[in-house]
């Protein structure tokens, strides 16, 4: 195995694979906050849509009961340290459904937390003035 500088190690090479060859607009499922933060090292977001952050808005009953999503508040932190001006968008469980079908990639982890799964939109890098 070829070690790389500056990768995270939760990265496996399958999934630098996968982040390398998305393009602006596709979208990957992710769902646990360690791998979370290696990805948004990498991954640049959409900043043209209104989130390029989305999780399984809680289902009616769950609502009712109060369930708390702490990993949302854990979501929300790192996605503001890297660089992301815009809540988590928070979206219908069958329409997260879809759109986790129709993701560039999924990667499948051993996340525990309820409601922990979330899409992330791919952007384009700002190279600044040339």
């Amino acid at each position: 195995m070829v070690a790389l500088k500056g990768i995270p190690t939760v990265l496996s090479p399958e999934l630098l694979f996968a982040l390398a060859r998305m393009g602006h607009g596709d979208e990957i499922g992710l769902d646990i906050p360690v791998l979370l933060e290696a990805v948004l090292k990498l991954l640049p977001l959409d900043t043209y849509v209104e989130s390029p952050a989305a999780v399984m808005d809680l289902v009616p009953s769950d609502k009712e009961r109060g369930l708390r999503t702490p990993v949302w508040n854990h979501y929300e932190s790192l996605l503001l340290n890297a660089g992301c001006k815009t809540a988590l968008m928070k979206i219908e469980r069958f329409e997260f459904y879809e759109r986790a079908k129709k993701a560039f990639a999924v990667v499948a982890t051993g996340e525990t937390a309820l409601y922990g799964n979330i899409i992330l939109k791919k952007g384009t890098l700002d190279l600044g003035p040339s």
